[in-house]
């Protein structure tokens, strides 16, 4: 595979881990009190992030296996399963960050 320059992965990372908090410091503020901890808080940011990651890989290795010469499909339906989960865990941790504003 094509080598990733780790720099450029760290910098979009801790970007994307400055965006993340100000949604939550935004919505904390509007939230009100439902018995969040700042740290369940900050556990739930985490394991977003992480999932994002893991979808990203999912997507390159699903991307990778298309174009190959010989393609497991087996294998491809269970990628592309695991990263409908992913984005379903994604959704639902979001869903819990950011306040329903109806409400």
């Amino acid at each position: 595979g094509e080598p990733v320059r780790p720099g450029r992965r760290r910098d979009r990372t801790s970007r994307r881990i400055r965006g993340i908090w100000s949604i939550v410091r935004r919505a904390a503020r509007l939230r009100q009190v439902d018995g969040m901890t700042d740290d369940e808080e900050r556990m739930l940011v985490e394991r977003l992030e992480a999932l994002r990651l893991e979808h990203r890989d999912l997507d390159d290795v699903i991307e990778r296996m298309a174009q190959g010469p010989y393609v497991d499909q087996l294998q491809l339906r269970r990628l592309k399963k695991r990263k409908l989960q992913i984005k379903d865990f994604i959704a639902l941790i979001e869903s819990r960050l950011i306040p329903d504003l109806d409400a």
